[in-house]
């Protein structure tokens, strides 16, 4: 039930509208319109794509990454639309005037200047990359307390947790865990001396979520998990001790928070991205929507089970890069995306992902505490660093 009488419509830049995130709040505006617009669009190259959204949406303010494809998308559409590129056009389409909210669902590192931007003119920000908090949580979260604006998480494991801590202290004493679950991904249960065997194919047949390559691939070597528990270590501003994941292969729990009194609080849901989305846009309210809820009689078992951490390394070297913060959860991410792309590309096998990260982090000069340049810095090294382990 909405508990504003008068409901306040949300004005929406949507960073990265093609992809599964992008489309998907595209449904919730469409969904529940009394209180989310979309006011801009982004996408890298997709033109086709933005051009249909364009034209669904009615929305005058777009931005292309790429070059090449923003100047074919201008030649597509009405003179009225103001087609933006680059970094400074996403960064230009991120504070525009008219907003009050970006969501950020690009990516990579793309979304991280614009991300920085839109906090500095005083918008909200509702965020589903994953790298913009890995690599430079600190700076974003000092960002958003200084300017005062609100960060609401999108993955559905951080939306949840968010959700279980809404009446807790604010000071993060009554925590005694953050529990992120995890599908397991289509290895879960796969011998360890079978792994070197995995092929592309198996890798992207997720069990539970449709997503794109790089998030499946991720999910499948358990770096998806990883670089949530950095995200949410500087979410929740909680120490890395105290970020914990456990292993569900239903996805229907998305995620828990233990308190000190051993009371455990959880949210569930269908796998649908579009709850935590239409969450993340009507906080504080609980808005009504045409989502299928959960008939519990059908769900018949929820199971639970400790993840393999010795035979899926990554949740090991995500700790040890929460921990040590600074430069380090960068140079993760960046092997991680070189790695990945190598093995989409079929010239490297599927541990080798795991052992070019740990290479690369192992070899890395590390720089706590450090500025965005520096980040932005070893984020190069560490992708020039990763492909020259590459056959």
């Amino acid at each position: 039930m909405i508990s504003d009488p008068s409901p306040r419509q949300r004005k929406v830049v949507l960073l990265g509208s093609t992809g599964s995130i992008g489309t998907s709040a595209l449904k919730v505006a469409q969904d529940i319109p009394e209180r989310m617009q979309i006011v801009g669009l982004a996408a890298n190259r997709s033109v086709e794509t933005l051009e249909s959204q364009l034209a669904t949406t009615g929305v005058q303010h777009a931005a292309m990454w790429d070059p090449d494809a923003a100047s074919n998308l201008r030649d597509r559409v009405s003179p009225d639309i103001h087609v933006d590129e680059g970094e400074e056009g996403l960064i230009r389409l991120a504070t525009l005037e008219e907003a009050d909210m970006v969501l950020i669902a690009i990516i990579g590192v793309a979304g991280l200047r614009p991300t920085l931007a839109a906090i500095e003119a005083g918008k909200d920000i509702a965020i589903a990359s994953k790298e913009i908090l890995v690599m430079a949580g600190e700076i974003v979260m000092e960002a958003a307390a200084r300017k005062g604006v609100k960060v609401l998480p999108i993955d559905s494991e951080h939306n949840a947790i968010y959700q279980c801590l809404e009446n807790a202290p604010a000071d993060g004493h009554s925590i005694s865990r953050l529990i992120l679950t995890a599908s397991g991904g289509p290895f879960r249960t796969l011998p360890a001396d079978q792994l070197g065997e995995v092929t592309l194919e198996q890798a992207l047949k997720h069990p539970t979520w449709d997503m794109g390559n790089k998030i499946t691939i991720d999910s499948a070597t358990l770096f998806n998990k990883g670089l949530e528990m950095i995200e949410a270590r500087w979410l929740f501003q909680t120490p890395m001790q105290k970020v914990d994941v456990i292993v569900h292969p239903q996805s229907i729990v998305h995620s828990m928070v233990e308190f000190v009194d051993g009371s455990i609080l959880a949210q569930l849901s269908h796998s649908d991205m579009c709850f935590p989305i239409q969450y993340a846009v009507t906080w504080p309210d609980r808005v009504a929507n045409t989502l299928d809820p959960l008939d519990f009689a059908k769900l018949a078992s929820l199971d639970f089970e400790a993840p393999r951490v010795d035979d899926f390394p990554a949740l090991r070297l995500a700790r040890e890069a929460g921990e040590r913060g600074g430069t380090l959860p960068s140079v993760l991410n960046a092997a991680n995306e070189v790695a990945v792309e190598a093995f989409t590309q079929r010239q490297i096998g599927f541990p080798q992902i795991w052992e070019i990260v740990e290479a690369t982090m192992q070899a890395h000069d590390h720089v706590p505490h450090a500025p965005l340049e520096s980040i932005l810095t070893a984020d190069n090294w560490a992708r020039d660093h990763a492909a020259s382990m590459i056959p």
